[in-house]
């Protein structure tokens, strides 16, 4: 967690996400659950799965990189994101990314490779 109980104020708890992303997974996971998209125990697998695998964290701080990997798989199995599909769009927003001059917004428009038909 980004915060330790003993820094926060009295009666405030500590964030349950550590980055803004994370929240972003979770709020999606839970936005196409309740579009009928997968029942919680297609869900409930898919994370299981993925939590399991060899090398995760003992102390799961990789827990939603988990979840994101989980959702990912449920997307593409469902035929609702391909993977590479996935992975270009990931791609895009790094080199949009790393495109973008400091301190401001991040947009698709600043990947050098964007093209607006695609």
């Amino acid at each position: 967690m980004n915060a330790d109980a003993a820094e926060l104020p009295p009666g405030v708890d500590a964030p349950v996400f550590d980055e803004p992303w994370q929240a972003e997974a979770f709020a999606m996971t839970v936005a196409l659950h309740d579009k009928g998209l997968f029942s919680w125990a297609e869900w409930a697998q898919a994370l299981s799965a993925q939590v399991k695998k060899p090398g995760a964290a003992a102390d799961g701080h990789d827990y939603y990189e988990h979840w994101l990997a989980a959702l990912e798989n449920v997307l593409a199995s469902k035929g609702l994101a391909a993977t590479a599909d996935v992975d270009a769009m990931a791609g895009a927003w790094a080199r949009a990314a790393h495109a973008t001059p400091h301190g401001k917004p991040i947009l698709l428009e600043n990947d050098p490779e964007f093209r607006s038909d695609a």
